[in-house]
């Protein structure tokens, strides 16, 4: 199963519909959930609060990969390949973090797995939702060696 716990609601339809869309093409390959902490009003603990949303929905037992400026960059083949290794090595819950407006409190990155990267750049935790769900659909697309439709 791959699970996606996020900071903040979606707002844009357009984003939701996405969001949507790529979670229908990867139930063909996996179980998908997709869990929305609340975003923390701006203050000295915002973080920390959001943190302690994000670590309450993580179990022991699950894999788990922050999206993090200052982590690893792979290729989308090379995020199929780890996503495809995951499994082979058993780890069958795997759990995607996306941190608030603010970035994620050491907490949340100690907690992790696996620090990813997409880029040097920061992106909306809105479109990052997007973005991921789009590349995690890819992988399975490369690992089941399936044709990826543009």
């Amino acid at each position: 199963m791959i699970k996606i716990i996020a900071v903040g609601k979606i707002k844009e339809d357009f984003y939701t519909k996405a969001i949507e869309e790529y979670s229908k093409r990867l139930s063909a390959y996996t179980k998908i959930a997709i869990v929305q902490v609340p975003d923390e009003k701006c203050d000295d603990r915002t973080k920390e609060k959001e943190a302690e949303g994000i670590l309450k929905n993580i179990k022991d037992s699950e894999y788990v990969i922050t999206l993090e400026i200052k982590g690893k960059k792979l290729t989308s083949e090379g995020l199929a390949d780890f996503i495809n290794k995951l499994e082979i090595d058993g780890h069958s819950d795997i759990t995607f973090v996306i941190g608030g407006s603010l970035g994620l409190h050491e907490s949340v990155s100690k907690r992790a797995d696996f620090k990813l990267s997409f880029s040097d750049m920061t992106f909306p935790h809105q479109l990052m939702r997007v973005i991921l769900l789009e590349q995690i659909y890819r992988s399975f697309k490369i690992i089941k060696h399936e044709p990826y439709h543009k």
